[in-house]
């Protein structure tokens, strides 16, 4: 089968063509394709990319572009990991929320909106080009936000097969795993099964089973005791102990707010101007010839464990294996008394032709009163990146809880589109 990778340029994808190679037999990949606008990142990493495959024996092509359409002409999978203006935008969003005194992040509040503005209308004209050109295809996402991505794509193309991925349930796996290590030994992730529920970088924890057993009282205790013998512990763990749910650690921007704030006044650096050292640094080894292996400064980037969340999926999509992965898409009813178009990220049974929620317990009130908040944050924001609404896009800001006050509102907003102006065409016609 043929693989398309739309930001293929960017660092990430050297360990995403270590998860293909791993997987070389339950694949078949005929052919990976790394496509991307900026030709030299693109070079770089395509050229290392090369030699990796050379390494382990050319089981597959690669192939490398500028031309997105050639890229996704008869693909089986489309993988988007995209950043739509680079990592100036990301930036760009970090300080634009310090400047008003709000949440600087690429992913939630302000910075959050600002990168869905820009990223919604070119993911919908990847989707309208798969649904020419390769029909059928599954459109796998781990462009951030990735659950307000996925949102868009399954209201405005819904003929086109998507799906949202993102590490952080695995990450949390593994890391519960861990803990359970002193008990139980060493336990393969195959055999264990998370219990999660929320919206991408909006979820909390509320079980474990391995081989069908209920670990999540083990689990409690073990990170409960963990936070308590920190000298800073992640969460208070008075939380823990009340929710008997673990937070994703996105939550420390809504839970910590204050703290988080705080962070942002010692800037910089930002973590996008860290990530942008961090990609010099990569970059500059990627392009060494006798280089033919992930480098270890690389797990310095973030996003661990992604190569195996993209192509374990993949795996299972294309082998009609039925696995169970978290992964981001529309509920359909598998959570009682919640809106059944809602997008969530929850374990869903994969195959070869479904994607299929598994039944979940709603979340607490003091849960679900958040994210409806954010979910009704994500679909204005999808209605004013889609129409260039500006009203859609104040009342995003609104209903946030990272937003900022009624009165500022206009200014924020203004702010974003002028700070993005060039990437926001929707909202400038006369431009």
């Amino acid at each position: 089968m043929k693989v398309a990778v739309i930001g293929g340029g960017s660092t990430y994808t050297p360990e995403l063509v270590s998860g293909f190679l791993a997987r070389t037999s339950a694949l078949q990949v005929r052919e990976l394709v790394l496509m991307d606008i900026d030709a030299a990142r693109l070079e770089i990493v395509g050229g290392f990319a090369r030699r990796m495959l050379a390494a382990a024996g050319s089981p597959f092509r690669l192939e490398c572009t500028t031309d997105r359409r050639q890229a996704i002409e008869g693909a089986s999978y489309v993988i988007t990991q995209l950043r739509v203006g680079q990592m100036d935008a990301r930036r760009a969003d970090e300080y634009l929320g310090r400047r008003h005194g709000l949440i600087g992040q690429e992913t939630t509040g302000v910075g959050g909106m600002a990168k869905a503005l820009r990223t919604i209308p070119v993911i919908l004209d990847i989707a309208r080009e798969m649904r020419a050109s390769a029909p059928g295809a599954l459109l796998v996402n781990f462009t951030n936000p990735s659950g307000l991505i996925t949102e868009a794509l399954q209201r405005h193309a819904p003929k086109v097969h998507s799906v949202g991925v993102c590490n952080v349930a695995v990450h949390a796996l593994m890391e519960m795993l861990d803990l359970l290590k002193p008990d139980l030994g060493e336990i393969p992730v195959d055999r264990a099964r998370l219990k999660t529920l929320g919206l991408n970088h909006l979820s909390w924890h509320s079980g474990l089973e391995v081989d069908g057993e209920d670990l999540w009282p083990q689990v409690l205790r073990r990170y409960v005791d963990r936070l308590q013998a920190e000298p800073e512990p992640e969460w208070d763990p008075r939380l823990i102990e009340t929710l008997r749910l673990i937070p994703n650690y996105y939550l420390h921007y809504y839970y910590d707010m204050p703290r988080k704030l705080a962070e942002q006044q010692a800037w910089p650096p930002s973590r996008a101007e860290e990530v942008m050292k961090l990609e010099t640094d990569l970059l500059r080894q990627y392009a060494d010839p006798g280089l033919q292996a992930p480098p270890a400064d690389l797990m310095k980037r973030g996003g661990a464990y992604y190569s195996t969340v993209a192509t374990e999926l993949i795996r299972a999509h294309h082998t009609d294996s039925g696995d169970v992965h978290v992964v981001n898409t529309r509920h359909g009813g598998a959570v009682s008394g919640w809106p059944a178009d809602w997008v969530l990220e929850l374990p869903c049974r994969i195959g070869r032709d479904r994607i299929e929620p598994l039944p979940a317990e709603p979340l607490p009130a003091f849960c679900f009163g958040l994210l409806a908040q954010v979910k009704a944050y994500e679909l204005f924001t999808v209605e004013a990146a889609v129409k260039g609404d500006r009203e859609a896009a104040y009342e995003a800001l609104l209903a946030h809880p990272l937003g900022p006050p009624a009165d500022r509102i206009p200014a924020v907003l203004d702010d974003i589109l002028s700070t993005h102006r060039n990437h926001l065409p929707q909202f400038w016609p006369e431009d």
